[in-house]
């Protein structure tokens, strides 16, 4: 059997549909950034994105194209209002980066988890390798600019522990524990994706065309801030730090740089990610409050979700991805 030619299975389709719908979407924002960045090591690093993904992007063309299956619309030049006046400052654009390379890598080993085909396996670990070239370039140039913001650190035990009581998971009633090291992991990152979504919810409900979607940004940027919040408290209540927040790169324009569609899609996409990471948090923490805590982030995210959906579906700026094939239809067409 040939390797190369053996038929790409349904996941390695959604894998590749999503990672162009998604790409498409980040490197439209990218090209916007691109034109409005002053700093040239900044600028620099969007370039190397906007042509690595190009790159990407005619792989997975070919892909689907030799699949038979239609290249989605995904987001163009079409999204993007040139001329705009500037929204974000040059550092939050390579924090942008910074933060949208991350989920690139995630989305990177995930599609590779599910790929049998050679070179679909080739590609995406070409792709993963991108990333991490993108990863650590942001990270270098925001310690650079003293710009990267370090998780809390730890004074190290003097001997390996071993939990002993019960009290270790009780975060509700008695006297609790502190926070530990694994748990932190996802806190810190939760709050670092929740300022993302935040500042961007503000940037576009300044800018959004639409009443309807002014509004739900508007609620999505005091979700995002309610969660920030609740995570924070849980840090404080230890006398950890906090990561600061980015409001204040966001300038006073309302002269809006994308379309609706893709600023509702966007926020729809950070939700949607942030449920992964939530669930992650969940399945590694012990104390009972944290627990609680991502529950009730998580249902009030999927209460999010589905106006969000409302909005995408009436407006038609939804695109279906492939489906399995109905095969009630098909036998009563025969």
């Amino acid at each position: 059997m040939d390797r190369e030619k053996i038929q790409l299975t349904s996941s390695e389709i959604g894998s590749l549909w999503g990672e162009y719908v998604n790409g498409t979407m980040i490197d439209t924002v990218n090209r916007y950034m691109f034109t409005i960045i002053e700093d040239e090591a900044i600028k620099a690093i969007f370039e190397d994105a906007i042509s690595t993904f190009e790159r990407q992007k005619k792989q997975m063309v070919t892909f689907l194209e030799n699949e038979g299956f239609p290249i989605p619309v995904g987001f163009s030049e079409a999204d993007i209002n040139k001329g705009a006046k500037r929204l974000f400052s040059d550092i939050f654009c390579l924090n942008y980066l910074h933060i949208m390379t991350l989920h690139g890598l995630t989305g990177h080993v995930t599609a590779l988890g599910v790929s049998i085909r050679k070179d679909l396996r080739d590609f995406y670990d070409s792709s993963d390798n991108d990333g991490k070239r993108m990863y650590h370039q942001t990270i270098e140039l925001l310690l650079e600019k003293g710009n990267f913001q370090r998780d809390p650190l730890f004074y190290p035990a003097k001997k390996p522990e071993f939990i002993v009581s019960r009290d270790f998971t009780d975060g509700i009633f008695g006297k609790g524990r502190c926070l530990s090291a694994t748990e932190i992991i996802s806190i810190s990152f939760n709050i670092k994706k929740n300022i993302m979504a935040k500042t961007l919810s503000i940037a576009f409900s300044q800018v959004a065309q639409s009443k309807e979607v002014r509004k739900f940004l508007m609620d999505s940027e005091k979700t995002a801030d309610h969660q920030i919040q609740t995570f924070s408290k849980i840090m404080h209540d230890d006398n950890l730090p906090t990561p600061r927040s980015w409001e204040t790169e966001v300038t006073t324009s309302t002269d809006s740089p994308f379309s609706d569609k893709l600023m509702m899609y966007h926020t729809g996409f950070l939700f949607q990610a942030a449920q992964v990471y939530h669930g992650t948090g969940l399945a590694s923490a012990m104390r009972t409050d944290i627990i609680a805590t991502y529950e009730t982030i998580i249902l009030k995210n999927l209460m999010v979700t589905k106006k969000w959906f409302d909005i995408m579906e009436k407006n038609k700026w939804l695109e279906q991805p492939p489906l399995a094939p109905n095969r009630k239809e098909l036998a009563n067409d025969t």
